[in-house]
């Protein structure tokens, strides 16, 4: 009796180790703060993971409290870090090819975005990424605008002279063909370059203009509206071994989970505009709207800098070009 008693503590004891060792916790790194939309994004899966109840749990680590903002594809990539939430433009040293995901010109709205997300554009990209062990959760375009700190920017000459800062190589290659100085970095440091005087012009999405409070230290916002020259596809990722690692019950948890943050992340992108004029004019700057007459030299001066540019870097550019201007 006591033998078979013992036997008993034992299979319960066993059954207790295997469901702890069973438990996994991923690593979800990203560079924003709660308020964000790319935060609430990341919560939203791991909310719904939590509750789907299949023995995983996903820890947030925000802002770049775990890697560095422009640093984080590579441990990703790598297996040091399990989930991101990441401008894929970032990676461009890495993969040349990410750099059309911040193309000036090259989105024209949310919706149109949307397409390019299911496309065979974006399956090109994925191919790229897999091959780097990285996968797309979900899909998300932003949009942004330009802040001047004593004048507004609608057209190119607007920019002459200025320190800008420019998320992603084809912005830099862009501003830089319309006299700009470039000042690169994150746009969690914009904020500090804009009160220490290196940057004198910006652009980012509405979403970081508002997190990082920079109608604090700006005269004039020019906010994505009818024409938006500036889309930045801004995904989460996922080390693919690691998703492949899990059990069936826990991928689809992750994947009917990302679903539902990505129809989110569509709607809450397309209010971000406009709810980042409300705050920017509540804060008092001025606003400025860009015309379609000066959406079209901007990008008329693109494909003169950045499009060329990219197309001479990449072996396959004008594919994947091609690829990405067939999406209408």
């Amino acid at each position: 009796m006591k033998t078979k008693f013992m036997t008993t503590l034992a299979s319960v004891a066993c059954l207790v180790c295997g469901t702890t060792a069973s438990a996994e916790t991923l690593r979800l790194s990203h560079q924003w703060s709660n308020k964000d939309v790319r935060h609430q994004v990341a919560q939203m899966v791991a909310d719904e993971v939590a509750a789907a109840d299949v023995d995983l749990e996903i820890q947030i680590f925000g802002s770049k409290s775990l890697f560095k903002p422009r640093e984080q594809y590579r441990p990703l990539s790598r297996g040091q870090l399990d989930m991101t939430v990441f401008p894929l433009s970032y990676a461009g040293g890495q993969q040349p090819a990410f750099n059309l995901t911040l193309m000036p010109g090259m989105v024209k709205n949310h919706d149109h975005a949307a397409r390019l997300n299911d496309s065979p554009f974006m399956a090109a990209l994925e191919e790229k990424m897999a091959d780097d062990d990285v996968m797309v959760l979900v899909h998300g375009y932003l949009a942004g605008g330009f802040v001047g700190k004593d004048k507004c920017i609608t057209a190119p000459e607007d920019v002459q002279g200025l320190q800008t800062r420019a998320a992603g190589k084809a912005f830099e290659q862009m501003l830089a063909g319309a006299g700009a100085s470039i000042a690169s970095m994150a746009s969690s440091e914009i904020y500090n370059a804009m009160q220490t005087g290196v940057l004198t012009a910006a652009n980012t999405s509405s979403s970081s203009f508002v997190s990082y409070r920079i109608y604090e230290q700006v005269k004039c916002y020019t906010p994505a509206g009818d024409v938006a020259l500036w889309f930045m596809y801004q995904p989460m990722l996922m080390n693919k071994s690691k998703f492949e690692s899990l059990n069936s019950d826990q991928q689809k948890a992750i994947l009917d989970a990302s679903a539902k943050a990505q129809a989110f992340y569509l709607e809450e992108a397309k209010k971000q505009d406009a709810a980042s004029e409300k705050v920017f004019s509540d804060a008092g700057v001025e606003i400025a709207h860009m015309s379609p007459e000066d959406f079209e030299a901007w990008r008329a001066l693109a494909q003169e800098t950045s499009y060329k540019a990219f197309v001479a870097d990449v072996p396959d550019g004008q594919a994947l070009l091609d690829l990405a201007l067939a999406v209408e």
